[in-house]
Parts: structure tokens; sequence; C-alpha cells
């Protein structure tokens, strides 16, 4: 509501509340007079939560932690009414009021943001955060700067001691530590660190064993031409963490204070010229074009379909008057979904002139685990041409400063094996005429939330699974043997693959006939032993299930139905039909059970395979007549 809004609805003037510092009511430039110190609480109260209702039995506890009168609602209600009517002095006795408002829900101060510091502060925050987020720091300055300066002192004072010391009063000043830290960082990004010096002072005495904040005020103070105190400063805390805690400082600490060592951290003001802005050290200039995508698969087929989608999605991504496009190509382990995206990277690749950028992200490596979001970011920037001395601590800092770099340009990003939206989303350039292709075995429903368009793949057709087989093995073999072939591709399950595995050996072995490749896949049928790094791949999408859809994966071959509904896994697995939903959505999430029809699910034939395998060793399933199961080495936390 604005200042005329509230001029209409019969507020004839603004007021001002201000609680991040000495408690305070302002109306037409004259101090109100609070009134008792329990008053001043309960306004104290109200303030910190604006915009939202306190109940009477919140303020209670608030005023009298220990054991609170018989006649502690009584004592409220005569607070609240003194309140409204010094907020509201014309109001008639036992009117309403339109400052002070009452509902089933408890009290709440009716005001504005222009008219609460700490709603202003709020706004001003939330600003700044979206310009970071989108490689503006020099934008999210300007906003943390004002927002700062609503922070006059101490939270709350005049209140008493023993209700500022409440959780509510506490979480607003931790709020303003984390603006603090956001707003150094902004500042240290585009050089103006004179700005946020006094803040970050304040806020060390907050929270004097905050290693991040006293990160930022190291490198601030070597920033703005004071190397002496930054390392005091440094010294200091050291002392104090050995003291208190008998710790030495963190690695984020420990690297600021190596930065003001080797003077990486340049003043903002020359000597020469004190009293007078510097010109901001700005945003590194993009000096390198990276060109970095995987060869592409020269027996690469198919996926037509899938191709025209993505070219359809990436239409737009040069214009740069758009946004930038962001693909999620997911789908089942080894089903080809890095295949298709590298792929298509080098048919558009032309169309991004400043480079192409690919990352593994890890989420499903056998042997290390997700990349974090903060190391992709550092050897994204060092790709760029961003010299080390220059990448900032803290991830909201990095992605700040990616996008920073990347303004202007266009580029196209190749994430590759994501494990989850957060570890993708600081990743995802902001500039158009971007593209961003993301492959996953999730379908990161909240990257699909925040606009990226999905592609799930499914297997290829069976023309197209035997023209990958004939392109690996040469045409002349399938030709000779079209039967086999085709047998060959049905006891793959058409899964690329499986398909890579066999035709790897088939090529091994020139000799050996097709007919006599798929003699050996029957014979071997209910085990993955003819497939190599197949049951690797199912193994690592395995390892990272919930316990609870670890144990339905498990035991699925025991359903006897082509598939498979809630009920019927709720019978299986002896949960609740609704926790029995939940999992098989789990488990179809991470592609390892497709939703073929709404509440009917089906895992592919080799995954039956491998859970049938995991069941012998987990659950000492009996194998199936004439099945061959075989004990794998692959372990999940027992249910």
């Amino acid at each position: 509501m604005t200042g005329a809004d509230r001029v209409r609805d019969g507020f004839a003037e603004l007021m001002r509340f201000e609680v991040l510092g000495p408690l305070r009511v302002v109306r037409e430039d004259t101090e109100l007079d609070l009134g008792f110190p329990q008053q001043r609480a309960v306004l104290g109260l109200l303030l910190v939560r604006s915009g939202r209702p306190v109940p009477a039995g919140e303020i209670v506890e608030v005023l009298w932690p220990e054991q609170p009168p018989a006649s502690a609602m009584n004592v409220v209600r005569r607070y609240v009414g003194s309140l409204r009517r010094l907020l509201e002095p014309g109001l008639p006795p036992r009117a309403p009021g339109r400052r002070l408002l009452r509902s089933a829900d408890g009290y709440q101060l009716e005001a504005g943001e222009e008219e609460v510091d700490l709603l202003s502060f709020r706004g001003l925050t939330r600003r700044a955060k979206r310009a970071m987020a989108t490689g503006r720091p020099d934008v999210a300055l300007r906003h943390f700067v004002p927002a700062l300066g609503q922070w006059r002192g101490p939270v709350a004072t005049g209140v008493p001691s023993a209700v500022r010391e409440r959780a509510v009063f506490a979480a607003v000043e931790r709020e303003l530590v984390g603006t603090t830290v956001m707003a150094a960082d902004a500042a240290l990004l585009c050089g103006r660190t004179e700005h946020v010096l006094p803040y970050l002072r304040r806020a060390v005495e907050l929270e004097p064993l905050n290693e991040p904040l006293h990160a930022r005020l190291v490198m601030t103070l070597a920033a703005s031409g004071l190397q002496a105190e930054a390392l005091s400063a440094y010294e200091a805390v050291r002392l104090l963490l050995a003291r208190e805690l008998g710790v030495g400082p963190g690695a984020e600490l420990s690297a600021a204070h190596t930065r003001v060592l080797r003077q990486e951290l340049r003043p903002t003001r020359s000597a020469a010229g004190a009293g007078k802005r510097a010109r901001p050290t700005g945003t590194p200039q993009l000096v390198v074009r990276p060109r970095q995508l995987p060869p592409d698969l020269e027996v690469f087929t198919g996926r037509r379909c899938e191709l025209g989608t993505l070219r359809e999605i990436a239409g737009a991504a040069p214009d740069s008057a758009g946004a930038p496009a962001t693909t999620l190509i997911s789908g089942m382990p080894g089903i080809g979904k890095t295949t298709l995206a590298i792929r298509f990277a080098h048919e558009v690749a032309e169309r991004f002139p400043d480079g192409q950028l690919h990352v593994e992200l890890r989420g499903f490596d056998p042997f290390r685990p997700p990349l974090d979001p903060a190391e992709a970011l550092r050897g994204i920037l060092a790709a760029l041409g961003v010299p080390d001395r220059r990448l900032p601590s803290g991830l909201d800092a990095l992605a700040g400063l990616y996008r920073s770099v990347l303004s202007g340009r266009r580029v196209l990003v190749l994430l590759d094996d994501a494990w989850d939206s957060e570890q993708v989303r600081p990743l995802l350039p902001a500039s158009p005429g971007c593209l961003t292709l993301v492959t996953s075995r999730h379908g990161l429903a909240g990257l699909v939330a925040a606009g990226a368009r999905p592609l799930r793949l499914d297997l290829p057709s069976a023309a197209d699974a035997r023209e990958a087989l004939a392109l690996r093995i040469g045409r002349e073999r399938p030709a000779a043997e079209p039967a086999a072939a085709d047998e060959i591709v049905e006891r793959c399950g058409r899964l690329p693959l499986a398909l890579a595995a066999v035709a790897a050996r088939a090529v091994g072995r020139p000799d050996v006939p097709l007919a006599a490749v798929a003699a050996g896949l029957r014979r071997s049928q209910g085990s993955l032993d003819a497939f190599d790094g197949v049951r690797t791949a199912f193994a690592c999408s395995y390892r990272r299930l919930p316990a609870e859809s670890a144990r339905l994966f498990r035991l699925l071959p025991l359903h006897r139905g082509p598939d498979l509904t809630a009920e019927a896994a709720a019978a299986l697995a002896g949960l609740p039909a609704r926790r029995a939903r939940l999992t098989l959505d789990e488990l179809a999430d991470a592609h390892l059970l497709t939703e073929h029809a709404p509440g009917r699910y089906t895992p592919h034939d080799l995954l039956r395979v491998f859970a049938a395998e995991l069941g012998e060793q987990h659950d000492c399933h009996r194998p199936e007549p004439g099945h061959h199961f075989t004990v794998t080495s692959f372990t999940h936390p027992p249910t």
C-alpha cells in the first residue's frame, strides 16, 4: 500500500516506525512517547513481525518468559489499547482503529514498506539479491547500501533486555548480518568497498565468531587500502577463535588472509586521490572463448524427433532480446542423454561464438561425489579467462561474477549428469542469447518449475536400435544375419548402452557369427553379465535412492503382473497406499520405473534383472526357475 493509498484509506499522514536501532515512532517530525517498557516491548514485537499477526499467547510468552501472572491477557489488551490510542489519537473509545488490528490470529500492526525501517530493509534487500542473481553487482550494491542504511544500532534498543534476547529479535540481527555479507560480496566485485565497511564493523560486533563475516571484513579492509588493519583484524579473530572455541581459522577465512598477504585485493582509491572515488575495477573482460565440447559420436543415429524439439527450444536463444534458454534432457541410465546433448551442441556451436562450456557434474559418478557448484564455477571462470586472484569466496559471489562475465555474450553451456536442481541453478547463465543443456537421470522438477524446458528420452525405435548396432559392427554382418541382429536388439531391450557393450564384444570377435552372440545373450538371460558397464550404470542410480525406494525397487521382480499400481506396490512392500504411491513416484523421477499410463508403472527389462540381482543379495529372494542371478558388490543401507 503506497502513501497515496493510505491517505485514501483514512491515514491522513505517513508515520515512521523504527526498530533497527532505538525503538521510535515519529509522526509529522514529532517522536511519540511509547510508554512503559513492557508496552514498548509489545510494539517492538509487532514491528519485527510486521505484516503478520502476532498471537496474544506469543506476546505473553515474550513479556513473561518464566511465569506469566493470572492477569497477563488483560495486561496485553491494555497495552494494545494504549498503543492504538497513541497511534490514532482521535480514535473513539472501543473503536477498532486502522493501525493496530485484532483478528482471530492475534494482533497486527498495519503499516507500509515506506513506513517501517525493517520492511524497507527487506524490500531493498530482495531487489539487491535479484540483481546479484542476474550478474549485476553494481546494481545490487545500489540497493544493499540504502538497505543497510536503515540499520542504526542494536535492534529494538529501549525494549527491556530480557525481551530483546528472545529469538524473534535475534533473527532480525541475523538478517542484518547476512545482508551485510552479501553487500560485501557485491562491493568487492565492483570495487566500491568503502560503502560497506562501516556495516561490516558493526556486524562483527554482533557475531564476533562468524568466520565468513570476518573474511569479508579482512578483504574489504584490504580493498579499501587498509592493508595493516586487515592483517590486524585477521590476527584478532584468529586469537578469539583459539580462545573461545579452541580452533584455528577455517578455509574461507584463511583464504581471505592469503589474498591479503599476496596483495591480490587492490585499493579502490589511489593515494593521490584521497577523497575522490576511484574508478570501479569493473568486471573481468572475457578474453578467452573456450571450446570444451567433447567429441561427437561418429555412430550416432536416430533421435530425429528429439533433435527437432531441441532445435525448436534453442531457436530463440541467440536472439539478444530474449531470455536465456535452458533445456533438461532426462531419462534412464544408459539411454543416451549425454550422446544426444553432445550431438546437438556440436550442431549449434557456431551460433554461440563466445564459447562452449562443458561441465561434468558427476551426479551419478561411480567413484566421486557430485561436483560442488562453487567448485564448478571456479572451473568455469578459469576457462573464461578470469585469473584465480580475482575469484571471490562464496557461492553467491562466484555466481554473480560468472553472470557478469557472460553479460552480453552468447555462450553454450553443457551441464552433464546433474544430481539436483540446486546443483544446476547457480551455473545457469542470465545473459540473453545463451543456451544451457542439462542432462540428468532425475526429473529436476525445481529446474523445470524455474523455466527449463524438459525433454524426456524414451528408448529408440527397433529400427533405430538396429541401425545403431549396424553402425558399430559394420552393415555387412546384420545384413547377413538379420534374425540374429533383431534378437540382439531385443535382448538388449533397445537400450543404447547395452547395445554398445554387445557391439564392442562383437567387433572384438569378427569371426564369431551374430547368431552365436545372440545365443550367448539368450543363455545369460536373468543376469547382466553380458552387458559390460550396464550394471555399474544402474548401480549408480540405485545407490542414491532413499532406503524405502531402494527396497521397493528390489522387490519389483516378485510382482507377476505386466505393470505395477500403488495398491500392488503397497501389498508387495507392506506400505500404506499413499506411501507406496510416493515411493513409486520417486522411482519414476529417477527413471528406474516408467509410468506408461496414469498410475501404472513398469521397469525396463534390464532394470528388472538388476533388481532381481539386488534382491537376491539383500533380501534372499529365490531366483526364477532357469534364471541365473549373480551376487554383486553393490550395497545400500538396509531397510
